[in-house]
This record gives structure tokens, sequence and C-alpha cells, in this order.
């Protein structure tokens, strides 16, 4: 078996996970800054996609960090200058050994 060997953990980044309340008889979801964690942050440049016919680059990167179960798919993780991203699919926890971890991520962003 190949040895896992982390990039530096050099990168600050904040941890929310989600609150439900329901108000009026509808849930709502609320996110709560619980902590920050260091980890590697790589980009790759983004990830192409065509959405109706039109080239887009979703914001798109690898993160790896100290294993952590508070770090689930519906949390999100967010930078130091404020931009919010959402886990893509479940994070792996490398090896089964509760050591490191690996996820994908994307920027939330507003828009038309």
């Amino acid at each position: 078996m190949a040895k896992f060997t982390p990039q530096p953990f050099t990168a600050v980044m904040g941890l929310y996970t989600p609150e439900y309340t329901t108000a009026k008889g509808s849930p709502k979801k609320a996110y709560k800054k619980i902590g920050d964690f260091y980890c590697s942050y790589r980009t790759f440049g983004g990830t192409e996609t065509v959405i109706n016919g039109v080239l887009s680059v979703e914001n798109t990167a690898i993160i790896e960090t100290w294993y952590n179960p508070d770090i689930t798919a519906n949390c999100r993780v967010a930078t130091p200058d404020g931009s919010m991203f959402e886990i893509l699919g479940t994070p792996e926890n490398i090896n089964m050994r509760n050591q490191y971890m690996r996820f994908k991520i994307r920027e939330i962003r507003g828009g038309a």
C-alpha cells in the first residue's frame, strides 16, 4: 500500500455547519461558523462546463486537511476573503485511518 503524504496545511478556512429552524411551518436552513481549520488548497484553475451552449468556468478546488468528523457533505467552508464554498460529494477519509481527509469544493455565487 502506498503511503499518503499530504501537502503542507498552510491555508486557513472557516467551517460552517447547517442549523435547521422552522418558521411559519416551513423549514429554514442557516449556516453557523463553528471554527477554523488548516488545509492545503489547490484550485487547478477551476472546472470548465458547458451550460446551454455557453462555456463557463466554475471555481472549484481540492482540500486536504486533518481528519475532522465535523466536516460533512452538507457543510460549507469559507476563505479568509469571504468566498463561500459548498462541499461536493462526501469527504474522503484517506486510508480509513481517521488521520487525513480530502474533498472537493465549489464556490457559491449569486447571479441570474
